[in-house]
């Protein structure tokens, strides 16, 4: 295994691996390619639907997705990611139709229930399969270009797209929720195309099939996490990166342009112009410096969004735009370097896509609450209150992680041959200390949101 920055001594890929990382680029795109993103919150207002009910909904999407994560973890480590991914594309197709067919709080209360079925079908999945499928090619070292490219693509393809909602709308008032379909049914199309070899058939998942328990991996993750402080706090760190960016591009997003006098017209031309921002930090996370090492990286980030969102309190219309700016290229920076964390501290022969689907668990559990609270605070109109105590809690709490994550540290693992988790030795001391000697970076290889509802990642 190579350090995060590192490039591999070999860059050449097999066309299967090239294969892999078009139609996981595709993929990506069109089923996080949501067009209702920029209006969802006006639409169900002009549905009849309260604040109240609005963030009531996000918070049982943020607990049912929990609850969905588990078990399609385990599935996908058992009937192969492949699979998983075509069957969150059929469901993701099915979800964004409700709402064309019911309009009504028990539509859209059904159509984010069924989202989060089709993005927990995915979640774990979507980068077993890239990883997987790299490592049993060789190209394994791409795997963190791969992502943020992914990533970049769906994001510069909402750039394209979601501009165009409001004329669209003027023509056919329910075309967002009909364009959103018709992607996600395009992206079954690239899991149809994938090759059996980014399948997710690895030794967690033929163990699964061989003794035919769900439980099993189930079992054996949590016994991973558990043993594995390292890991452990590498998902719990990866909490406020998260939370932080779910909450303020999908929940927060339309409140605080709305506070500052930004009218609903220029949203879509905001949420673009963010997006920008996102796609470009996304395809380029080599750019942060090799002095600090990746944890210490998603903690100062971490810390970064939090002061960003908080300063939006304070600016008028075009400070708040620009802060949300640097915002979302923060979030573009921080998510492929976690990302690429956690699966290289997930020990071989582990149930990946049940590991992943554990941190997701965390993520949404905690933006569950938060989603709660945001509508308590708007509710009662104290927006900025909010963003300062979200602010205050990250800059608390990120350093005393980070601390925490250096006492436990793999790095004592490089005197012997292999690190507690399975990762080379000297790999595992790469992660926990920063890189001093002069290295290439990756110059030639390639998340959105993801809503999970939104933003696809």
């Amino acid at each position: 295994m190579t350090s995060v920055w590192r490039r591999s001594a070999d860059p050449a890929m097999t066309p299967a691996a090239r294969r892999i990382i078009r139609l996981n680029n595709g993929f990506q795109l069109l089923f996080n390619l949501l067009w209702w993103m920029p209006v969802f919150y006006a639409y169900q207002r002009a549905a009849g639907l309260s604040d109240g009910q609005i963030f009531g909904i996000q918070s049982i999407y943020y607990v049912a997705f929990c609850l969905f994560e588990i078990p399609t973890g385990v599935v996908a480590d058992r009937v192969g990611a492949r699979n998983c991914l075509r069957a969150g594309a059929v469901v993701m197709t099915a979800a964004n139709m409700v709402p064309v067919l019911a309009p009504s709080y028990t539509g859209f209360l059904v159509h984010f229930l069924a989202i989060a079925a089709g993005r927990s079908l995915t979640s774990g999945a979507a980068s077993a399969c890239l990883y997987d499928g790299l490592r049993a090619e060789g190209a394994d070292a791409h795997y963190l270009r791969a992502e943020g490219t992914a990533r970049a693509l769906g994001l510069a393809a909402k750039v394209v797209c979601w501009p165009l909602v409001g004329p669209l709308m003027s023509v056919a008032h329910q075309s967002p929720y009909l364009l959103s379909a018709a992607s996600a049914a395009g992206s079954l199309g690239c899991a149809l195309a994938l090759p059996r070899v980014a399948a997710g058939d690895t030794g967690a998942s033929t163990r699964g099939r061989r003794t035919g328990a769900l439980l099993r991996d189930t079992g054996a993750a949590l016994r991973t996490v558990s043993s594995s402080p390292w890991l452990a706090l590498l998902m719990v760190q990866g909490v406020a990166v998260f939370t932080l960016s779910r909450i303020c591009q999908v929940n927060l997003f339309q409140p605080v342009l709305l506070e500052h006098g930004i009218a609903e017209g220029s949203h879509g031309s905001v949420l673009a112009a963010m997006t920008v921002a996102e796609a470009v930090t996304s395809a380029r996370p080599q750019w942060l410096s090799r002095r600090l090492s990746p944890a210490a990286w998603v903690s100062l980030l971490s810390v970064a969004l939090a002061a960003a969102l908080a300063g939006t309190t304070v600016g008028g219309p075009w400070a708040v735009v620009g802060l949300l700016c640097a915002f979302a290229a923060i979030t573009g920076f921080g998510y492929p370097v976690q990302r690429k964390l956690i699966n290289d501290a997930i020990p071989k022969g582990a149930p990946r896509a049940t590991l992943l689907s554990v941190e997701s668990i965390v993520d949404r559990g905690v933006c569950a609450v938060a989603a709660v609270a945001a509508g308590a605070y708007l509710a009662a109109g104290r927006l900025d209150a909010l963003l300062w105590q979200s602010a205050a809690v990250t800059c608390v709490l990120i350093p005393a992680l980070h601390l925490a994550l250096r006492r436990v540290s793999p790095a004592p693992a490089a005197r012997g041959t292999r690190g507690e988790h399975g990762a080379d030795a000297a790999s595992a001391k790469a992660f926990a200390q920063p890189v001093e000697e002069p290295v290439a970076l990756p110059v030639d290889e390639g998340a959105a949101p993801h809503p999970d509802p939104a933003r696809g990642g």
